[in-house]
């Protein structure tokens, strides 16, 4: 490991976890109130070591796979839906920049392991090909986690076709468009770009399914091997688990040691709507947690998916959510 002093195992980074839950659990109403994750927090999440879980081993992960990032979004979205939920794009970013060239990899890095990119995928930014790389203007909704963030990752369309960008913190704004009933706390403001000019290693087709990544070369991981996008989206679907599995949790707590006549805990719709909900989360979990890791096993193998496989992956994270 080139930084970072610790090499976690896969339980002590779910033992981490699941030791914050009391903590998070307690400013899960300051996180909503505050529209973003408080300092705090974040502060817990790098004290932990959980905030390097994705990154390649070079630059202060672990040694793992992108599915222990899934695993620890699902813990912590018991006690947060948006801090889980930005800690899993937080984390995506970190595992996504061993797309892009060698050069943009070190200086997304260049501060440390702990890094936190916001992004936002959908092509709404125009590149103009000018000396040396790019000028880049555009507006993007949705961009998770971008007050801690100190890069952004943003999709554009440039004069080869779409493009991801990454730009440091200095040369975009944050517009503050956050004003919603349901994951306030994720802080998923827009980002403008009103002139920036971006270096050509920092543009890259890191969504095109043809593309040749250098990730597999540089830091050897299954994952990069297979197209960016086929797995990405377990991202946004892992919170979601656990927030389902904090519903059952708060729910049943409340009538945990109730019984007798007349107590709700003694119904029987109540026992039985309980039951399938629990395990409905507990499939969705069991997905969350064989489908990563069959497409990673045989992606260590050399096996690429097939269309077929694509397309069982696309209706798993589908049918999750």
């Amino acid at each position: 490991m080139a930084i970072g002093e610790e090499v976690l195992s896969r339980e002590e980074v779910l033992r981490r976890a699941s030791a914050l839950i009391p903590r998070i659990r307690e400013r899960a109403a300051e996180t909503e109130a505050l529209r973003q994750i408080p300092e705090a927090t974040i502060d817990d999440l790098r004290a932990a070591g959980l905030l390097r879980v994705a990154n390649p081993a070079r630059f202060g992960g672990y040694g793992h796979d992108m599915d222990l990032y899934f695993e620890v979004a699902m813990e912590l979205g018991r006690a947060c839906g948006s801090t889980a939920w930005c800690y899993s794009v937080w984390s995506s970013h970190n595992w996504l920049i061993g797309h892009w060239p060698e050069e943009a990899q070190e200086e997304y890095f260049a501060e440390g392991p702990d890094v936190l990119s916001s992004s936002s995928f959908a092509t709404m930014g125009r590149l103009e090909a000018v000396d040396g790389g790019y000028r880049l203007r555009g507006r993007w909704g949705f961009s998770s986690g971008s007050d801690a963030a100190t890069w952004v990752m943003l999709g554009a369309i440039g004069p080869q076709g779409p493009r991801m960008v990454l730009l440091p913190r200095a040369d975009y704004e944050i517009v503050d468009t956050w004003f919603v009933s349901g994951l306030r706390g994720t802080g998923s403001k827009d980002i403008e770009v009103k002139d920036a000019f971006v270096p050509a290693h920092r543009v890259a087709a890191v969504m095109s399914p043809d593309m040749r990544s250098p990730g597999f070369e540089l830091h050897g991981r299954p994952s990069y091997r297979l197209p960016a996008m086929s797995l990405m989206p377990f991202t946004l679907c892992s919170p979601l688990v656990g927030m389902a599995q904090g519903a059952i949790d708060e729910f049943t707590a409340r009538f945990r040691g109730e019984s007798g006549p007349g107590r709700t805990a003694d119904s029987v719709a109540l026992q039985l709507r309980i039951a399938e909900s629990s395990a409905e989360v507990d499939a969705a979990r069991l997905i969350v947690r064989t489908t990563p890791r069959e497409t990673l096993d045989r992606a260590s193998r050399g096996e690429l998916p097939s269309e077929m496989e694509q397309a069982t992956i696309r209706r798993n994270y589908g049918y999750v959510a």
